[in-house]
């Protein structure tokens, strides 16, 4: 299949429904998404849009360290076989995830490569620029299934922009109300955050209520779930909070250890109070065998551009991605060392 693109949001429905009609009829579809709250709310926004159209589709959410251009998941899709492939707010990167499989991409992330023979619907680059949320409501609209999942799509907004200049924004708060947007999204963002990282009930959630206050109200037990997920992840929090950074010249870095995905809140926190520096928040206690950081700043500064400089040699996939402002990534602990040497933290190298 050649790669088409989708340009603006009138062209994203078209792009979508065209390229749906390329998928195996007699194989079931397969979504794969992000584990943030615009990602899990893109997968429940397409999987209810092509159930609703007569396609139902599967749904795998990429865990702790998964990439979906990764050998291990390509041998995990090769397994499953599925008829197609909607790939949801994991990035651009280069070649096919499954050779030879109808995939399409619905991203909003900066591209760290040109994707194989994929159909592209992504909004990087877009004044305003739309979450994958929000380009997934585009494509449930052009399968005529979407309206009713417009808070899904506020939900992914609010989850990776906090606002936005979106007209779909207004009136997904007019109608359900910005105080419930809010508050869901930070209970659906809880689970992959914690030291087990399971978003499964997080995504029954989005899959089985029709608004922010059904989610919030309690009647379904993945609620307590995610009320002690974000328990847990307060915890880690507070104490991450207190770790001092270390400042040298226009860089400011705060190691710590914790199971929690906590380093871009810990990052996010220490961007107000050092306005002028790029913050590097660095978690050794995340994932085994690896130190994952996240970098944010006020400074302006392209932070991917930030990276790329001080790229060490043993990078792989798992490093500066995302967006301009807010990056970070994983490195083995030899990288992470050579990482620290270039941007002048020698003592903060790691045992091999």
């Amino acid at each position: 299949m050649s790669l088409r693109r989708a340009e603006n949001p009138a062209s994203v429905g078209p792009v979508f429904r065209a390229a749906l009609d390329h998928f195996d009829p007699d194989r079931r579809p397969l979504i794969l998404g992000h584990f943030d709250a615009d990602g899990l709310s893109a997968a429940a926004i397409l999987a209810q849009a092509m159930d609703r159209a007569g396609r139902p589709a599967d749904i795998r959410i990429m865990g702790k360290g998964e990439n979906p251009w990764s050998p291990h998941i390509r041998r995990q899709l090769e397994e499953r076989q599925p008829g197609g492939l909607v790939v949801t707010d994991l990035g651009m990167q280069q070649g096919d995830i499954l050779p030879g499989v109808p995939t399409i991409l619905v991203d909003h992330h900066v591209p760290t490569g040109k994707p194989g023979g994929t159909v592209v619907i992504s909004g990087n680059g877009w004044l305003p620029e739309p979450t994958s949320s929000l380009l997934a409501w585009w494509c449930a609209n052009g399968v005529g299934q979407g309206d009713d999942l417009l808070w899904l799509a506020a939900m992914g907004l609010i989850g990776d922009m906090a606002d936005g200049d979106f007209p779909e924004l207004a009136e997904a708060q007019a109608r359900y109300g910005k105080t419930a947007l809010r508050d869901a999204v930070s209970l659906v963002n809880a689970p992959r955050r914690t030291a087990a990282a399971d978003v499964g009930p997080a995504l029954a959630l989005l899959m089985k209520c029709d608004s922010p206050k059904e989610l919030l109200r309690g009647g379904h037990p993945e609620t307590a779930v995610l009320q002690a997920a974000k328990a847990e992840v307060a915890a880690e929090l507070e104490g991450a909070k207190r770790v001092a950074p270390k400042v040298r010249g226009d860089i400011a870095l705060i190691r710590f250890s914790s199971p929690c995905q906590i380093h871009p809140l810990v990052a996010q926190a220490w961007r107000g109070r050092l306005r002028d520096k790029i913050v590097l928040a660095a978690n050794t206690g995340y994932r085994p065998g690896w130190v994952h950081f996240a970098a944010r700043s006020a400074t302006g500064t392209n932070l991917i551009g930030f990276l790329a400089s001080h790229r060490p040699a043993g990078a792989g996939t798992e490093y500066g991605s995302g967006h301009a402002q807010a990056t970070g990534g994983a490195l083995q602990p030899a990288d992470w060392n050579d990482f620290a040497v270039r941007i002048g933290f020698p003592e903060e190298q790691v045992p091999l």
